[in-house]
């Protein structure tokens, strides 16, 4: 059956209209040949940061990089939350108790008990993998565009104020520091600005909400259980079930066992999970996490207006004076989730009808530990137009509802002039 999609901003026409074959985009873009051929894809927002970014594109002629505008997520850390550690102990313990375990579940059973205190006890904190991503970030970033930072010049930083996001600023601006010793760098790590650094987490007396909202095909739970093969995975480490009901359920139960698989390796050598899915039942979960962070992050785009807006004011302060050479902003997956959405950064702001076409417009893989979006801008003597160019992880990307001027290369005015007429199409709503 032949599908095609509109992608129609809610800018009321500031997008150019986009009708696109999905037929024919299915055949060229197959995501699930994508993912399958990398742990780290499979691993989806949980992965670790990937150093793939092809070759960029040398600056229309007379053009040179003056600043950076900048918002990254942490780096890698151990799982967010205790329950992936706790969950998983108190469903071993109990089969192990009831005498459910099959030989594949007592090994499963030995390794976690051996593996899991420490990450239970580092739970949500940036791992020394982490730290690295951000110094290797920073001082690629130096290597790429010397021009911006060899003569010196301000730089602020700000990160949320969780800790994995503080230590991954911190360890991103040592190594700049160490690229580019002219800078003076500017910390900080607010509360009154984490409408910036972390939107969705900002205090009730400073939070901000927005006009709009995304198409949610289908919940997450219902694809959950439509798609799982529930009893494959559960009968290679269980011989009886019927105990997990009583404590978390076998949805709770995989979803769970998926998180430590996905993100073990962002802190650990091991591989002792490597046997627990199978190449299928990974894809298919990976679909799954997939769409549960497009319905759970993608939706909330319009919330990161107050960075949309921070990410223009600053840099018209950097145009207009010359005294910053970079903002740098560290968060948290969520905003970049929502971020790229909202500014439809490789047409990833279409949104789907159908729960299966998600795939093919929203991937979280490319939101590892680490990710980032960079605006570069570029100046010319002989030009009065400002460009820019955007990386997503490094590598160049594209915005459909804008023209480039050539390349990956676009004007900072016309960006500006959409930017307004998204922001007013969704205007800010009051709260109690």
């Amino acid at each position: 059956m032949r599908h095609t999609f509109r992608l129609i901003t809610a800018a009321l026409g500031v997008f150019t209209l986009l009708s696109i074959s999905f037929t024919l985009r299915a055949q060229t873009y197959d995501v699930l040949d994508i993912v399958a051929s990398s742990r780290d894809k499979m691993a989806g927002c949980e992965g670790p940061y990937r150093y793939d970014a092809a070759a960029l594109t040398p600056a229309p002629k007379g053009y040179s990089p003056f600043y950076i505008s900048h918002y990254g997520r942490h780096g890698s850390r151990y799982a967010w939350n205790s329950n992936t550690y706790t969950l998983l102990k108190k469903v071993l313990d109990a089969a192990s108790d009831s005498g459910s375990l099959t030989p594949r579940g007592q090994r499963l059973y030995d390794d976690f008990n051996a593996f899991y205190l420490k990450p239970l006890l580092n739970t949500g904190d940036l791992s020394e993998l982490g730290m690295e991503q951000h110094m290797e970030i920073a001082r690629k970033m130096c290597q790429d565009f010397p021009e911006v930072f060899k003569d010196g010049g301000d730089v602020m930083a700000m990160a949320s104020t969780s800790q994995r996001a503080i230590v991954s600023m911190n360890a991103f601006t040592v190594s700049l520091q160490k690229c580019a010793p002219k800078l003076n760098i500017e910390m900080n790590s607010l509360h009154t600005n984490l409408n910036v650094t972390n939107p969705g987490g900002a205090p009730k007396e400073i939070a901000e909400y927005y006009e709009g909202s995304i198409i949610v095909p289908e919940s997450v739970t219902d694809m959950q259980d439509r798609l799982t093969d529930y009893d494959s995975i559960l009968g290679k480490l269980f011989t009886d079930r019927g105990f997990l009901e009583e404590i978390g359920g076998r949805r709770e139960f995989v979803h769970e066992l998926f998180n430590l698989w996905a993100g073990y390796h962002n802190y650990s050598d091991g591989n002792w999970l490597e046997d627990i899915f199978s190449k299928d039942q990974l894809l298919t979960m990976w679909e799954i996490e997939n769409y549960s962070v497009y319905v759970g992050h993608s939706r909330n785009r319009y919330r990161m207006i107050p960075l949309l807006r921070d990410i223009i004011t600053m840099a018209d302060e950097a145009i207009a004076t010359g005294v910053y050479k970079g903002h740098f902003r560290f968060g948290h997956d969520t905003v970049v989730n929502a971020i790229c959405p909202l500014l439809n950064i490789n047409g990833c702001g279409f949104e789907p009808e159908k729960t299966e076409d998600v795939k093919y417009w929203f991937q979280n893989y490319d939101t590892p530990k680490g990710a980032n979006i960079q605006f570069v801008f570029y100046r010319s003597k002989k030009n009065p137009d400002i460009l820019f160019k955007l990386l997503r992880n490094g590598g160049e990307a594209t915005l459909p509802q804008l023209q480039p001027v050539s390349g990956p290369y676009y004007k900072w005015g016309e960006f500006k002039e959409w930017a307004s007429s998204m922001m007013k199409a969704h205007p800010r709503i009051e709260r109690q």
